[in-house]
């Protein structure tokens, strides 16, 4: 048999099954990994998604023709045998598991390592080939515990209310705005959320994510603003929507802050380095603990990362698709000088990679 899995105009196709995953063109059949734009789109016959995430493709497809899957269960088309496991990106997010003649391919769509409240955690699936993200895949990017961050951000708001000041964090409406309230502690003051914020927090408690009750900027008084915490997304800077917040403080929460010119070049006051994608140690163990000899590499850093695979022994190419335009996380590149920036920090963390290769090797082996 030759690949299961190949690259076509329309999108990542499973020979075998007749089914697409994550198209980009309209399709016939479509098996959604999550609900970011850049995975789902608008137009397909069918959709097949975990679940958990149905409503929130609702939320942003509309009226479309969804059949949900709950994790690890079976549904077997054209001979292919599919079954959805926690990627641990945003709520309803999944890896594909296709089985076929005995051959097992995994495609992550986006996934992180550390668990959070606002999702299933990432269960690392075993299989033959594995596909996987490359947002952040380069030794630079090495993500402090959540908690920890959670806790710079309530110092950063606290601080701000104590000076009768606005605090205004800007992430992804889908998502990033979930995980943020997840972390926030309400005593502090009002959490104000931005209108295309607040629907997606409905859908979120819907399916039984517990977030601190917000409200919508209308709910506050100009007094209380000023000991708020507002979360909205980035497309809200600078809009005229920002001045009824007087004298705020603002922030962004993307793992791109890790980068001093990603910071400066979003103008604010603060960078929280939160991420919904896989760090560098994250992309290692998750491509470990699949057992795989075969990876493919989709959108981010597919050279560095592919090379990278390849020197410790394992069977790896890229595949360019047209992920990557619909998430905060990846909507950022880099530009010249941060990618030197990084490239320069990557080369002083390669002698400490080298003890994580053996790590990897030994995780692979077991």
């Amino acid at each position: 048999m030759g690949d299961m899995v190949v690259v076509r105009k329309e999108g990542l196709y499973c020979v075998p099954g007749g089914f697409y995953i994550d198209p980009w063109r309209p399709v016939e059949r479509a098996v959604i990994t999550h609900a970011h734009g850049d995975h789902a789109r608008y137009g397909h016959g069918r959709y097949l998604t975990a679940a958990s995430g149905v409503h929130v493709l609702r939320s942003r497809l509309g009226d479309i023709s969804v059949d949900g899957l709950e994790y690890g269960e079976t549904v077997v088309h054209n001979g292919v045998t599919i079954s959805l496991h926690p990627a641990g990106h945003v709520l309803g997010s999944a890896q594909v598991r296709m089985e076929c003649g005995g051959e097992v391919w995994v495609a992550s769509g986006d996934y992180k390592i550390e668990p959070d409240k606002t999702c299933a955690p990432f269960e690392p699936v075993r299989c033959h080939t594995f596909i996987t993200e490359s947002t952040f895949g380069l030794p630079i990017y090495r993500w402090a515990p959540e908690q920890s961050i959670f806790d710079d951000m309530n110092r950063w708001w606290r601080k701000n209310a104590e000076e009768g000041r606005c605090s205004v964090v800007f992430g992804y409406s889908f998502g990033k705005a979930q995980r943020i309230l997840s972390g926030l502690d309400p005593s502090i003051g009002p959490i104000v959320c931005h209108g295309a914020v607040e629907p997606l927090n409905r859908v979120y408690r819907e399916g039984g994510i517990e977030l601190p009750p917000t409200l919508m900027v209308s709910d506050v008084s100009k007094a209380d603003l000023k000991q708020s915490i507002v979360v909205a997304p980035p497309s809200a800077s600078g809009s005229a929507w920002m001045k009824r917040f007087g004298d705020y403080s603002d922030a962004f929460a993307s793992g791109w802050m890790q980068l001093r010119g990603a910071r400066r070049r979003r103008g604010v006051d603060r960078g929280f380095v939160l991420s919904d994608h896989a760090d560098w140690p994250g992309l290692m163990q998750a491509i470990a603990a699949t057992g795989a000899e075969r990876v493919i590499v989709t959108h981010g850093s597919i050279p560095v990362l592919v090379k990278w695979l390849c020197q410790q022994g394992l069977d790896a190419a890229g595949f360019d698709t047209e992920y990557g335009d619909d998430d905060d996380d990846v909507a950022i590149p880099p530009q010249p000088a941060e990618a030197a920036e990084a490239a320069e920090a990557a080369q002083a963390t390669e002698a400490n990679d080298a003890v994580g290769t053996t790590e990897a090797k030994e995780a692979r082996d077991a």
